[in-house]
């Protein structure tokens, strides 16, 4: 997959397709917060998303208190978001839904 930057309508329109993230105010990243039942199924889906990262050699910047996990991707050696950003965030909403 391809890490070229993605230009703003591009982001916009893919955001339109994604629940839950939004550019956030740097705009070079986009944004989410996960919140589960708790720390385990938290915890649990940190390890599944983990595991699709390595394979995709695409790592999030994330964090986890508890049952929240706060997530920020983008891509740093193409200085914004990629179409990697897009697939990643995609999955994660499957994993949260599914």
């Amino acid at each position: 997959m391809a890490r070229e930057k993605l230009g703003k309508e591009a982001i916009a329109e893919a955001l339109a397709g994604l629940d839950g993230w939004s550019l956030a105010g740097d705009g070079g990243s986009i944004r989410r917060s996960f919140v589960f039942k708790n720390f385990s199924e938290a915890f649990a889906f940190m390890t599944r998303v983990a595991l699709a990262a390595e394979k995709m050699d695409h790592h999030p910047d994330w964090s986890n208190v508890y049952k929240t996990v706060n997530v920020t991707l983008n891509t740093h050696d193409a200085g914004g978001v990629t179409a990697l950003d897009i697939e990643l965030a995609k999955k994660m909403n499957r994993y949260f839904g599914g």
